[in-house]
């Protein structure tokens, strides 16, 4: 059911122009609707962050369960920001000391880039444990992305990632290990899901500390599990939020590193992601750059439009089927006062009584 623009971020006006449905606060005030409210803590840095947001807000806004949807900005004060985003969020997002007042019902943790080789040592760390431990206590579940989801693992279950020999990087082919959990219900058995990291924690590890796997490729690992209790933390470990050209914008940012000497290597392609015409047409592309870059001159433009007509997006259905299951558990087990996680009689140790 629809998104509330109770704010005028212009993530809401970009979503109306693709054709999504996002209510008018006045319009929404003449629904007899529940309401739920999620936050969504964007760590992104500033070159995907508004990005994020409108990624996140597909997947929520595509969801059909009675609800209507007010998510809720914000993020932590220690990430390098530049001026446009210090605007943006400034002007958009609210303070994790206004969302503790506010409640919440589910809490969306993105992913973040880092600096260190341990995430303890990442500057982020300590304020998204306190976000963290104060959601482990007020709100029904929360959803964390990639580097959200090694971060809390680690903070929780002690598990450290293990740094890959090469990133993992392209769609890969998944197959759901438990087909009865409740946040898989009526999805592919088989599905693609997008990942984009150097790091991996992985599905013997997460078992160990109680966790339950519910899908896991045998290139990319395990992408989607949930805390003992089956519901409090998900993670995922890939991107399933990824617009059709997410990769495809990282593989150009990587190429101009290449060319301003950020990188020694050609960018590798994704991998399971491009056709044999985007193929051909980026190798020609490569060809030029590395001779431009020896020999001088002007550099033509990335071929970007060229490419995206043969991009296809293979996994959106089956992330909006999980986000749907999730916030529709969600919808059945929270309290009616946001302040609050969980009904009168939800045992919080099982709360779909699994």
């Amino acid at each position: 059911m629809p998104i509330v623009a109770h704010t005028n971020l212009p993530t809401f006006q970009r979503l109306r122009e693709e054709g999504e449905v996002v209510l008018s606060p006045d319009r929404a005030s003449h629904q007899d609707i529940r309401e739920i409210h999620i936050g969504l803590l964007n760590m992104m840095p500033d070159t995907a962050l508004e990005a994020t947001e409108r990624q996140f807000f597909r997947l929520v806004g595509a969801c059909n369960q009675i609800a209507q949807f007010h998510i809720h900005l914000f993020t932590i004060g220690c990430l390098e920001r530049g001026e446009d985003a210090k605007k943006h969020i400034e002007k958009y997002y609210e303070s994790f000391a206004k969302i503790q007042q506010d409640g919440l019902d589910a809490l969306i943790i993105s992913g973040a880039n880092v600096t260190h080789p341990h995430i303890p040592e990442e500057e982020f760390w300590v304020p998204l444990t306190e976000v963290f431990e104060w959601a482990k206590k007020n709100v029904t579940s929360i959803l964390c992305s990639c580097l959200a989801t090694h971060a809390l693992i680690h903070h929780c279950y002690g598990i450290e990632r293990t740094h890959l020999p090469a990133k993992r990087w392209g769609v890969y082919s998944h197959k759901l290990l438990d087909r009865l959990h409740p946040l898989v219900a009526d999805i592919n058995t088989r599905f693609d899901v997008p990942h984009s990291r150097f790091n991996e924690i992985f599905q013997d590890d997460m078992e160990a500390k109680g966790l339950k796997v519910l899908a896991a490729s045998p290139e990319a690992g395990a992408h989607l599990a949930v805390s003992p209790d089956g519901i409090r933390i998900v993670f995922f470990q890939g991107h399933p939020e990824y617009d059709e050209v997410s990769l495809l914008k990282e593989y150009k940012r990587e190429v101009i590193r290449f060319y301003q000497n950020e990188r020694d290597d050609y960018p590798p392609f994704p991998e399971n992601y491009f056709n044999e015409i985007a193929t051909q047409i980026l190798l020609d592309y490569e060809t030029h750059v590395k001779d431009k870059k020896i020999a001088g001159g002007n550099l033509k433009d990335f071929p970007e439009q060229q490419i995206v007509e043969h991009l296809d997006n293979t996994w959106r259905d089956t992330a909006k089927a999980v986000i749907n299951n999730w916030l529709g558990k969600v919808y059945q087990i929270t309290n009616q006062d946001r302040r609050l996680p969980f009904m009168e009689g939800i045992d919080p140790n099982n709360p779909l009584n699994l």
